[in-house]
């Protein structure tokens, strides 16, 4: 069982899909594995180390290869040379990359996308949108601290006292939690709001100020999976009236919310923007998705109101080895779980297979996509 490991293309990705704690591990389950020469080069690995780690290093790594790992999905002409029915194993995107996927299915690959993984107790180590959100939410506090002119703790000084700044999250999923959390370790009042009531108890366990509508009853907010889901026009226009009068006194705001396969809702317009104080910061990290504020740009620093809006097309790949070392782990726990020892290769199983499947024997099989 031959595994390749792709060097990444797509503008920005500085992440690799293998690490070389888990080209040994791949090794001990038998497999070859074969890494393309410079892959890990952005993510501080070189080479060598790849290597030293007993994989083969070449420029040709997907010629022969049996599985193909990614963190992006691969453009069908990188895979040339790969064995028929070759899984594809990385963050496929196929609601926007959907032409993609059809050229997988008409070359013969299975495709298999990791951010389709079912949030089960059993595939929580395997969940790349866990591991990496955790990563973007902790970096989107320090990206808005770097671009506050003021301090993020409460100091008490000879010369006066600097009050705490205050920080707001919206969305409180991996990303949210995290944002909160270290928006806490600098110092910052922390409060947080989310469409899931169920939430509330995250959000004051990490010590911060749960802002929820109280006044529309019955709405839960959660969609399979525990994402959130789209709320009632009741509910947004109850949330949007909440949201207006906080954010106001707010200095950095922090957005987190996303809707899997659908453009990031909108929670931040330009008239709430100019009630803020000048100076004050917002990280969009749906931005990439459509942005849930208005008028934000992917990549750029926006200033609006005297507001400045910032927010990555790719948050995680700002902390390249922490992430390539966590997006390996997921892939590894994930093709080792299903390793069939007789076989020499994994075997998925109905419930985990059916959920990342995209295409098999030449068709698209998923059901969110045919759907």
């Amino acid at each position: 069982m031959k595994i390749a490991v792709l060097r990444e293309r797509a503008t920005g990705e500085s992440r690799v899909s293998a690490s070389p704690e888990t080209v040994k591990k791949f090794l001990s389950l038998g497999a070859v594995v074969t890494v393309e020469s410079g892959a890990g080069v952005t993510a501080s690995i070189s080479d060598d180390e790849y290597r030293a780690a007993g994989a083969e290093v070449t420029d040709s790594a997907v010629a022969g290869a049996d599985i193909i790992l990614g963190v992006q999905g691969p453009e069908v002409e990188q895979l040339s040379g790969a064995n028929p029915g070759a899984w594809i194993v990385a963050s496929l995107d196929p609601f926007t990359k959907r032409e993609r996927v059809d050229a997988y299915a008409a070359a013969g690959f299975e495709a298999l996308a990791m951010e389709f993984m079912p949030r089960i107790t059993r595939a929580q180590s395997m969940d790349i949108l866990s591991s990496q959100s955790n990563l973007a939410g902790y970096k989107a506090v320090l990206v808005a601290a770097s671009h506050y002119g003021r301090a993020f703790p409460m100091m008490m000084t000879a010369a006066g006292t600097v009050s705490a700044a205050k920080c707001f999250v919206m969305g409180v999923g991996v990303a949210g939690l995290q944002a909160i959390a270290t928006a806490r370790r600098l110092g910052a009042q922390v409060s947080a709001t989310d469409v899931r009531s169920a939430t509330k108890e995250q959000i004051q366990s990490l010590g911060a100020k749960p802002i929820f509508v109280e006044n529309v009853a019955g709405i839960e907010g959660e969609g399979a999976g525990g994402y959130a889901t789209e709320m009632s026009e009741e509910y947004q226009k109850a949330q949007a009236e909440l949201v207006s009068s906080h954010i106001a006194k707010q200095d950095i705001v922090i957005t987190t919310a996303l809707i899997p396969g659908r453009p990031a809702p909108r929670l931040i317009s330009d008239a709430q923007i100019a009630t803020m104080k000048p100076g004050s910061v917002i990280f969009d990290l749906a931005v990439a998705s459509g942005g849930n504020v208005e008028g934000s740009v992917a990549d750029q620093v926006v200033e609006k109101h005297g507001v400045k809006i910032v927010g990555y097309s790719n948050t995680p790949a700002h902390l390249p080895a922490d992430a390539s070392a966590l997006f390996s782990r997921n892939l590894y726990n994930f093709l080792s779980a299903f390793w069939d020892k007789e076989q020499g290769k994994p075997v998925l199983d109905e419930e985990i297979g059916t959920a990342i499947r995209l295409t098999q024997g030449g068709k698209v099989v998923n059901e969110r996509l045919l759907a």
